[in-house]
């Protein structure tokens, strides 16, 4: 799929991705990318004995996994100019190890840019596990190009 232009995205517009299970590796991984390794996401033993009971993915993975995944949606494919701003980000709770997640992109405002060739692209997102209750929420601002003339 083609990636959509400025121009075809509309307010309300909502799109759900596909869904990614959070392992343990990806928390690794990304302990090691960001050098977190604070004992919450690392240790299973110190993590027993906090509110969680259980190790928990970083925050910060939640919010990345979500972006990768609306970008495999492909409505930004060749199109999205830049991730310009995280105006709002909440940490509502948190994601286990073994947690399967999805993000819901609604649009919330669509604002024209011409200086830039395209406009910038107002999104609530939440991530959801698979019970469907919501994770991690926010709004992002994408700029993305106009079509061509």
């Amino acid at each position: 799929m083609a990636g959509l232009y400025f121009e075809e995205f509309s307010v309300g517009q909502t799109v759900t991705t596909l869904s990614r299970t959070v392992g343990e590796d990806a928390i690794n991984t990304f302990a090691g990318l960001t050098g977190d390794y604070n004992q919450i996401h690392t240790d299973a033993e110190f993590a027993k004995a906090t509110p969680f009971g259980q190790r928990i993915a970083h925050g910060l993975l939640g919010l990345s996994i979500a972006t990768g995944l609306i970008m495999r949606t492909g409505m930004l494919e060749g199109t999205v100019i830049a991730f310009r701003e995280i105006q709002e980000w909440k940490f509502v709770k948190p994601i286990f190890i073994g947690d399967t997640v999805h993000a819901v992109l609604t649009v919330a405002e669509t604002k024209a840019l011409p200086r830039i060739g395209g406009g910038a692209l107002i999104a609530q997102v939440e991530v959801r596990n698979q019970s469907n209750e919501v994770l991690q929420k926010g709004t992002l601002n994408l700029l993305v190009m106009s079509k061509p003339k």
